[in-house]
């Protein structure tokens, strides 16, 4: 049975499978049709894909850059809250709990300042603010000095954590210069865009495999004191007490 603790666990990879991952197929079908365009142009002159392909890459684009930052505060949020209720951080260390809050205050503000500015400064202010939002949240660690996200340090190189890191900057970095790319009359910029997102997307596709793996690894908050008890290396757990016969009546 899924309490409310499981349900809003579960929050972030259906909103990612839901929604986030939709708008992947989309904009890469868009990408291939724009570029495709801009060949049968440069070719032949003229192409049978629309000209309104390209206004809707961007602007489904930059739907999905927002999502995936989005999904990564959301991601950050649930085990920072729970652990900031569980260990009592607004009673021994109520200083750190509110800048942990003011964080990602902070963090989703200059999101939206990144999406409504255009001078090419204050686009590279407000996407250095919110990755640097990002790290900094991701890095928090509770009373007890154990980190409040799980993020397998010693395996980063299949770390759900890490890549979902990484494919947020690559989305902060586009939104960040998709004004620039129209104004690079030698198309550097745009060179940078297409390598990028391609990484991006295998980030995706490597997110969908280690998000699928850590959710099979995460047990229903009731069976957390038993699962937690047992040895990762040893691959073994307590036995668990039987439970008490009651002797036959009469």
């Amino acid at each position: 049975m899924l309490d409310l603790p499981d349900l809003l666990r579960l929050l972030h990879p259906i909103l990612a499978v839901v929604l986030l991952y939709p708008i992947v197929g989309i904009v890469v079908k868009m990408a291939w049709q724009t570029r495709q365009r801009r060949l049968d142009i440069a070719t032949a002159g003229k192409s049978k894909i629309p000209p309104i392909v390209g206004q809707e890459h961007v602007q489904i684009g930059r739907w999905l850059s927002g999502g995936v930052v989005g999904i990564a505060l959301l991601g950050m949020a649930q085990p920072s809250f729970k652990k900031i209720i569980n260990t009592q951080m607004w009673n021994q260390e109520p200083v750190k709990a509110g800048f942990i809050v003011l964080m990602f205050l902070a963090t989703i503000a200059a999101l939206v300042f990144l999406y409504r500015a255009s001078q090419r400064l204050w686009r590279g202010i407000f996407a250095t603010l919110t990755g640097v939002g990002l790290i900094v949240l991701g890095f928090q660690t509770d009373t007890t000095g154990y980190p409040l996200i799980f993020r397998r340090d010693d395996q980063w190189f299949v770390s759900h954590y890490y890549f979902g890191m990484a494919a947020a900057f690559l989305m902060i970095f586009s939104l960040a210069i998709i004004q620039d790319i129209y104004h690079d009359r030698q198309n550097r910029w745009r060179t940078a865009h297409i390598i990028l997102n391609c990484l991006a997307l295998l980030l995706f596709i490597s997110q969908g495999i280690t998000g699928t793996r850590d959710l099979l690894e995460i047990p229903l908050h009731w069976q957390e004191p038993y699962v937690y008890s047992c040895d990762s290396k040893t691959k073994t757990c307590p036995q668990p007490t039987p439970p008490a016969v009651e002797p036959p009546k009469g």
